[in-house]
């Protein structure tokens, strides 16, 4: 009798060990080819069987792009070849190129995960004119965008930008710009659009006569045959930097250092409508002469001014002081002041202050 109930134990208890789902895929990777993004969504159904001997359960995908959709049977499998279904579904809406997705299925077999992977190639489809002219201008002129940016400029340097720009008009449509300050030129070419005609706006910009440094823009209006259009800005930014490209090894040795003593001065608790005084302290570690070219302020609440010389002889000290106001503002609040300077290595010094406005 002892026997037989060992020989049971031991068969049941087999049963509970060795009875698990155990997954086969009808393959893991799946290539779509090239397909234009106008062909919409593509689909592929991978097959899953379970040839295991208990039930098989998809717990969870997970894809590794929002771009990827996964759909499963949600129903346990059955063993000895039951079979399920895990749908991939890519979306290559302003998605050109080649693609490479995975999704990661997590299962109740052993091993409990397995990935599976799709790719393929999207071809481009052709924009419509409102998408590659986004900025309208009157009746018929449209721009790639209403703002010019020219990055990165050196002091020392003239440099031209282009922008796209047609008439989807019946009519010509001649396009001028008002408010141009001196250091920016701006013209279309041609000046005089013919209906359907593209052509491109021209800027150009001379770093040498802007007495500002860092991130500056101009705000310019915009003329369509004589007729300055309302509410219609077009923006021009660049970053003014210093040119350091020709000073030699020798030179840059020796040149200045700009050395503060923080970057961050956190004034800590004031009421609204009051002003702090705060004081950033610099010296001159280097070899020669400091110049702190500029200094600016993010906010009119911010007022700058420096208690020192716009040059520091080596070894010698500065100051820069900054008046903020809190106004109306609540709870914490950050501000910057940039400054520039002729130390190659900080020509752009951020500095923070940190205040905490209570009622």
């Amino acid at each position: 009798m002892k026997r037989y109930f060992f020989l049971l134990y031991f068969f049941v208890s087999g049963v509970m060990v060795f009875a698990q789902p155990k997954v086969q895929v009808s393959k893991y990777e799946h290539d779509f080819g090239t397909f234009r993004e106008e062909d919409g969504r593509q689909t592929y159904n991978f097959e899953v069987v379970n040839i295991g001997n208990a039930p098989l359960a998809i717990q969870n995908i997970v894809a590794s792009c929002g771009c990827t959709t996964p759909t499963w049977t949600k129903s346990p499998i059955p063993p000895n070849g039951g079979k399920g279904i895990i749908t991939a579904i890519y979306d290559p809406t302003n998605r050109p190129g080649p693609f490479n997705k995975t999704l990661t299925v997590y299962t109740n077999a052993n091993p409990a995960t397995f990935v599976l992977v799709i790719k393929g190639e999207v071809k481009e489809r052709e924009k419509t004119v409102d998408e590659l002219f986004t900025f309208p201008v009157g009746q018929g002129v449209r721009l790639e965008s209403n703002h010019l940016a020219f990055t990165k400029v050196l002091k020392t340097e003239k440099k031209i930008r282009v922008m796209p720009v047609i008439n989807t008009s019946k009519e010509p449509a001649k396009i001028e710009f008002e408010n141009v300050p001196g250091h920016l030129q701006l013209k279309a070419i041609p000046e005089t659009l013919k209906p359907g005609q593209k052509g491109v706006i021209e800027g150009t910009y001379d770093a040498t006569k802007n007495g500002n440094w860092g991130t500056v823009s101009d705000v310019i209006k915009i003329k369509v045959n004589g007729v300055a259009q309302q509410n219609t800005w077009f923006y021009v930014s660049a970053n003014l930097v210093e040119d350091f490209s020709h000073l030699t090894k020798e030179e840059l040795e020796n040149a200045p250092v700009f050395k503060i003593e923080s970057t961050t001065v956190d004034i800590g608790e004031m009421k609204p409508a009051t002003n702090k005084e705060i004081e950033f302290k610099f010296t001159n570690v280097g070899k020669s002469d400091l110049i702190i070219r500029h200094i600016r302020s993010t906010c009119g609440c911010t007022a700058v001014n420096q208690s020192s010389s716009n040059v520091v002889k080596p070894g010698e000290s500065g100051s820069i002081k900054a008046t903020f106001n809190s106004g109306s503002y609540k709870g914490r609040v950050t501000k910057a002041i940039y400054v520039y300077t002729n130390d190659p290595a900080h020509s752009e010094v951020l500095l923070m202050l940190n205040a905490n406005v209570v009622q």
